[in-house]
């Protein structure tokens, strides 16, 4: 290796770090997921580091990053509930649902009040049945939907049970319209503003979408990542993890439990302990000075705590940054 070279990769090593909470992360539209996860990442040089619920490129808003034990979390908002601000075109169908795809058709818009919007709207409250799109990360035989799609093939999909809890029309031209949809997982926004402009008697697509709200997260402040940059600029990383909530954040909706002393070192070995608590409930485990420990079980007569899940870096209790550099050995 010359001098020069090794000159670069010294100067591009990024040295890790163990970092502990979840950011609420405001992304920008025209950005992946986890695009935007890895540039947030280096900026705090977490050493592990994820994200719950993805959102497609075309789509801004509230995307919570993990980061260390708080990755634990992630997979316990599978089943969150979510909200969107969705701006839709009626009148054209696009081959992707949204402006990421030509238009495949085009329909007269009929006349339309908003009792008449309104109306329909209501029919989709509830379970109801969707196809998923094919453009979607979905497999079938082994393959992702979207890969299929982008090479003209057309495959049957199987109708899913989602279900839409509010929807509720803020806007209407003519053409375009405004909603803001709460759903359940597994919903595509793309394949419900389809459904919808189906049955206004016209076809659609979407033109906008921003979600607000995903699961326990719904009016937190968000960071975009220009003002994380400046933070890292103006006050270096120990300021962005002032901007971090802890792990146990994404549980704020379970009840919790505390421990004394002798039942934090059982819990932190992985035995159950006598506790009082809800019976039969998952809950929140908070040690001395209120310490989170991670998740827990309560017996069904509610007397018994028994560990799920340690969210603790036991061999830094105390948060104490390990530094780790790229490359090297994880111990």
């Amino acid at each position: 290796m010359t001098e020069a070279a090794a000159g670069r990769q010294a100067r591009t090593r990024v040295v890790w770090r163990d970092s502990n909470g979840i950011l609420l992360l405001d992304k920008p539209a025209g950005l992946s997921s986890n695009a935007a996860l890895q540039r947030v990442r280096r900026m705090f040089r977490a050493r592990k580091a994820g994200h719950t619920g993805s959102l497609d490129p075309l789509a801004s808003g509230m995307l919570p990053l993990c980061f260390g034990q708080a990755t634990k979390a992630a997979g316990m908002l599978l089943d969150a509930d979510k909200t969107y601000l969705v701006e839709a075109q009626l009148g054209a169908r696009t081959a992707t649902g949204d402006t990421e795809g030509e238009v495949v058709e085009t329909v007269p818009v009929p006349e339309l009040d908003d009792t008449a919007i309104d109306a329909v709207l209501g029919g989709f409250l509830g379970p109801i049945q969707q196809v998923p799109p094919m453009y979607s990360a979905l497999k079938q035989d082994g393959q992702r939907l979207y890969q299929l799609a982008r090479r003209g093939i057309e495959v049957p999909r199987e109708p899913r049970t989602v279900t839409i809890h509010a929807l509720h029309r803020s806007g209407w031209d003519g053409r375009g319209i405004s909603l803001e949809v709460r759903c359940s997982k597994g919903t595509y926004i793309r394949s419900l503003v389809e459904d919808i402009a189906r049955a206004l008697g016209t076809a659609g697509h979407v033109t906008g979408l921003r979600r607000t709200q995903l699961g326990p997260f719904r009016d937190e402040r968000m960071w975009g990542l220009d003002e994380l940059e400046s933070v890292l600029r103006d006050g270096g990383e120990q300021s962005l993890d002032s901007l971090l909530h802890g792990p146990d954040f994404a549980l704020q909706h379970w009840p919790s439990v505390a421990v004394g002393v002798a039942e934090q070192t059982n819990v932190l070995q992985g035995q159950a302990v006598f506790a009082e608590g809800p019976a039969g409930a998952r809950v929140r485990m908070y040690g001395p000075g209120g310490l989170f420990l991670g998740v827990g079980q309560m017996t069904p007569e509610g007397r018994r705590l028994a560990p799920v899940r340690i969210m603790l870096d036991l061999g830094r209790p105390d948060g104490t940054p390990k530094l780790l550099e790229a490359g090297s050995p994880r111990g």
